[in-house]
Parts: structure tokens; C-alpha cells; sequence
């Protein structure tokens, strides 16, 4: 496993990978356990895509990502997450109904406090239905930031 830690306009955010694969961020609140290693090219690149995002430049990652741990569940959320465009925002709802559980929007909202990619995984574009922002694993300042960065370069 090798850490690198990338110093964000927001905060510190940390980037693992596991055999070849992102397998966790870690935002500014978050602490991961294990420490910093060798920068392989895949954490490098990694480090490379953040800055551009938070440059403006990137819309998406693309990235190879493990989702170890992660329930079937939890992966058709994230997929569906991850196709909501760059300064766009989508309700739990939209999300549950686009997988196929319109009833599931609490577990969506589960699923999206216990993302283990987040910002890679768009989590922090998911709303409430009623348009508010709601809980969010970084904190809902942070959540507020990500999403005015993103409308300020869209």
C-alpha cells in the first residue's frame, strides 16, 4: 500500500492505492492510518488529476479505483454518482430511482456518507430533494466549497 498526500486549496487530502488501484481518499477532516510510502506513477498521476480539478481544468478522473469493502449496493450508487456531470447536483432520489430502488434513497444517502473515493466519486454533488445540502463525510462547509469551485469553472 503507498499514501501520498496532496496539499488541496482546501486542505490536505490523502490518496491510497493497493495493488495498482486507488483504493481510498481521505479528505482534510480525515486521517488515514497508514503513512506515506514511495510515489508510484499511478499516486503521481493521481496527484496530477486532483490539481487540475481543483485548477479547473478536470472535469472527471480517470483513474483505475478499487471498491473493496464496497456492497453491490454501494457500487450501483457510485456509478451512478459518478454520472453526474462536473457543476451539477442531483438529489438521493434521482440517484435511487436511476438505480432501480426509488424507495432506497436513505440507503443512497448511506452509501454516499461512507464513500471511500470521494471527490473522484462525485458524492458532494448529491442533495436533498428539497435542493438543501445535507450531511456530507468532509463536513458540509467543505461540501459548499467543492460545489462552488465547480460552478465557478463550469
Amino acid at each position: 500500500m503507498n499514501l501520498i498526500k496532496y496539499k488541496s486549496p482546501f486542505g490536505v487530502i490523502s490518496i491510497e492505492e493497493k495493488n495498482g488501484l486507488i483504493s481510498r481518499v481521505y479528505l482534510p477532516n480525515k486521517e488515514p492510518s497508514a503513512v506515506p510510502g514511495e510515489s508510484s506513477s499511478l499516486l503521481l498521476n493521481a496527484e496530477k488529476q486532483f490539481e487540475e480539478y481543483f485548477n479547473g481544468a478536470r472535469r472527471y478522473f480517470d483513474l483505475p479505483l478499487s471498491f473493496d469493502g464496497c456492497t453491490d449496493f454501494m457500487k450501483r450508487a457510485y456509478r451512478q454518482i459518478a454520472q453526474v456531470k462536473y457543476g451539477e447536483t442531483a438529489s438521493y432520489k434521482y440517484i435511487a430511482e436511476r438505480i432501480g430502488s426509488p424507495n432506497a434513497y436513505r440507503a443512497v444517502g448511506l452509501a454516499n456518507n461512507k464513500n471511500i473515493l470521494p471527490v473522484i466519486v462525485p458524492c458532494h454533488r448529491i442533495i436533498g430533494a428539497d435542493g438543501n445540502l445535507t450531511g456530507y463525510a468532509g463536513g458540509l462547509e467543505l461540501k459548499q466549497k467543492l460545489l462552488e469551485l465547480e460552478k465557478n469553472f463550469y
